[in-house]
């Protein structure tokens, strides 16, 4: 969309969105200037060793064992590598496949991961960490790791000025007492690519029942997944606002 111009045909100035959420009691919004969703970013190593019977180990290179190696170290990388007191991170491999067969080692092993960052310096210094990690604990073992990284998206980042802006627009939403502060989360969102374009302000609007145990509602994207759609009138109630007083502020 913002590549076909959607920002440019009538220029858009200002940008707001929304995302409901089922650890936030319904009637309540949450908001945080600057990063709020992370930076997302896909990855994928394959390694390979050399196939052998798995009865004789020694006749070739496992690259299985070498990718439990590879996977225990990356961890290490958010553990002891970043300055977490900065922002937060997250490394997961996700998938992982090679083999077919009980008794033989196989010549190739796959991963799939999913990289969360929430300053670009961290960023590419995570990139950086995750290829040199990969690369040579596989050369240790006489196995060759090829690292593929996809930039998704960059993180959400809420305009401050904007945000400050817009914050009566939420008191008047849902009650001042209702409008809180949130810490960021390591979850990412596309609305991040407008963003990048025109200021821009995102905020989490409840969607859990009221009275219930936010330690006991399941999260999003689980089978388990719940929202009280009431909590979308609030949602409307918030867009309206953010508009008309957006607007109102440019006379």
């Amino acid at each position: 969309m913002v590549k076909e111009g959607v920002l440019e045909n009538p220029k858009v100035e200002a940008i707001f969105g929304i995302h409901i959420n089922a650890q936030t009691e319904v009637g309540k919004i949450k908001y945080r200037p600057e990063g709020t969703m992370a930076a997302v970013d896909g990855l994928r190593i394959t390694v390979k060793g050399r196939q052998s019977h798995g009865a004789y180990p020694w006749l070739g290179v496992d690259p299985i064992v070498v990718s439990s190696q590879i996977i225990l170290g990356l961890q290490t990388i958010v553990s002891r590598q970043l300055e977490l007191t900065k922002e937060a991170a997250v490394i997961t491999v996700g998938s992982l496949h090679g083999g077919v067969r009980s008794n033989i080692i196989p010549e190739e092993v796959a991963m799939e991961g999913t990289i969360r960052s929430l300053d670009g310096a961290m960023q590419t210094i995570i990139h950086e960490r995750i290829k040199r990690t990969a690369v040579n604990i596989a050369e240790s073992a006489g196995a060759t790791a090829e690292v593929e990284i996809t930039r998704g998206y960059p993180v959400t980042y809420n305009n401050p000025a904007l945000t400050e802006r817009m914050v009566p627009s939420l008191y008047k939403a849902a009650g001042q007492e209702n409008v809180s502060l949130t810490k960021a989360v390591t979850g990412a969102e596309d609305f991040s690519f407008f963003q990048e374009k025109v200021p821009g302000v995102f905020v989490f609007v409840g969607g859990m029942p009221k009275g219930k145990d936010v330690a006991e509602t399941a999260a999003h994207h689980t089978p388990d997944f719940f929202i009280d759609e009431s909590g979308m009138k609030i949602g409307v109630k918030t867009y309206c606002l953010l508009a008309l007083d957006y607007l109102e502020m440019k006379k």
